[in-house]
């Protein structure tokens, strides 16, 4: 089986499928409404207005292109490969997620929505979504679990500071799932004058297209500046996966290179034997949520299981579906990392290269440390540094800052 081949088929097909995952269960009244996005976003995808207008946003307002970094710290001090971060954490934001919200958000414009609304775990799509809602002058509101509202306060601030409503999700485990099921309730109550920009490549068809779509620009400046900086491709390519969009906008450009291992990392959280964690593309089984099929956590009915990890931002049953197929042909390694294994990573990252990263980004940067242990000096790793850690060191100093000596 030729796996770059499969990887890179024209995906997904008419129906929103990437083989058996993805596709689109809604309910009958949104069927129209989705086929409106889908159509509207074929047409501005290859308009020459659209893509110039997004390409200097991205330019002048985000800041891209996002630098790659050597992390020769880090690396020397780890003996083995070497890492190298994708610097996605020093965009306008400070995460992966303006890359699509700014595309989300000129796509409501030119549909005439009067307001965008989503879900955030982190808080990092809400704060991205919010931005780009006050640039094109949109209504926002962002739902986000009582749980990740207490977490990730500095980002909540940051929300109503940009003149969103933070909506909280106080049902069930008031995480980034209740969070999303709160989100799609408002959205069904007003399809025609709201879009719902969906936070990750998940959801009904065209989400994960679409924001695979605008998140692929990190994979094609990575490849470009990566042979710029060491004359070849990198050996191996590692990114933390919730919903996956961070992960899929590196992989996707990479898909056809064989001599690239590519490698998804989701939180093991505290326990597997306790249910604990969130892993799942390592223990979950094909089932629907949120209106698409894919990787799912299950309980013994089969409805979506209890997650729990230390970043809010993967803390989600489900997982993109392209993510699922790209499993299912063994094209994408996917891995676990603990808590604990994170926020080692967190400190490591700060004190060797001065780099905070969000604790999504941690479990990148762990399981790369401990990748780059086991292969020689002259190999090379690619880590998607999705995020900083801005909006977690007021968590992490609380809860494990004893540990580290940064008591307060």
């Amino acid at each position: 089986m030729d796996k770059s081949l499969l990887a890179n088929e024209v995906m997904p097909n008419a129906e929103g499928f990437f083989g058996e995952y993805g596709g689109r269960f809604v309910p009958p009244m949104l069927e129209p409404i989705m086929r409106e996005i889908t159509e509207a976003y074929e047409k501005i995808k290859d308009d020459p207005v659209f893509k110039e207008e997004l390409y200097y946003l991205q330019k002048h307002y985000t800041g891209r292109p996002s630098p790659v970094f050597h992390a020769k710290n880090l690396s020397e001090k780890l003996g083995g490969a070497q890492i190298y971060l994708k610097r996605e954490d020093l965009n306008h934001t400070g995460a992966h997620k303006i890359n699509h919200c700014l595309g989300e958000a000129l796509l409501a414009k030119r549909m005439g929505k009067k307001k965008i609304i989503a879900e955030t775990g982190a808080g990092q799509h809400g704060v991205a979504l919010a931005t780009a809602a006050a640039l094109v002058g949109l209504e926002c509101d962002i739902y986000m679990g009582e749980v990740d509202i207490y977490k990730e306060h500095p980002n909540v601030v940051r929300m109503r500071i940009l003149g969103a409503n933070v909506i909280p999700a106080t049902h069930g485990l008031k995480t980034l799932k209740e969070a999303v099921d709160t989100a799609f309730e408002a959205y069904l109550k007003d399809p025609v004058n709201q879009l719902y920009a969906i936070g990750s490549v998940v959801g009904p068809h065209p989400f994960p297209m679409m924001v695979r779509d605008f998140q692929a620009v990190i994979g094609r400046e990575a490849k470009e500046q990566f042979r710029e900086m060491t004359g070849s491709l990198p050996d191996n390519l590692v990114a933390c996966v919730g919903g996956g969009s961070n992960a899929i906008g590196l992989f996707t450009a990479f898909l056809d290179d064989e001599t690239v291992s590519i490698y998804g990392v989701e939180p093991s959280g505290t326990s597997f034997e306790t249910g604990d964690h969130a892993a799942t593309l390592t223990l979950g089984k094909p089932g629907m949520i949120h209106g698409f099929k894919c990787y799912l956590l299950q309980d013994e009915k089969g409805e979506p299981a209890p997650v729990n990890t230390v970043a809010s931002g993967l803390d989600y049953p489900g997982v993109g579906p392209q993510h699922s197929y790209l499993k299912d042909i063994d094209r994408v390694s996917y891995q676990t990392i603990n808590d604990k294994e994170a926020i080692d990573a967190f400190m490591k990252l700060a004190r060797q290269e001065g780099i905070i990263p969000a604790l999504e980004s941690s479990h990148a940067v762990a399981y790369a440390m401990k990748l780059a242990k086991t292969l020689p000096k002259d190999q090379t790793i690619l880590v998607n540094l999705s995020g900083r850690g801005d909006k977690d060191i007021d968590y992490v100093v609380e809860k494990f800052g004893k540990d580290y000596g940064i008591e307060e």
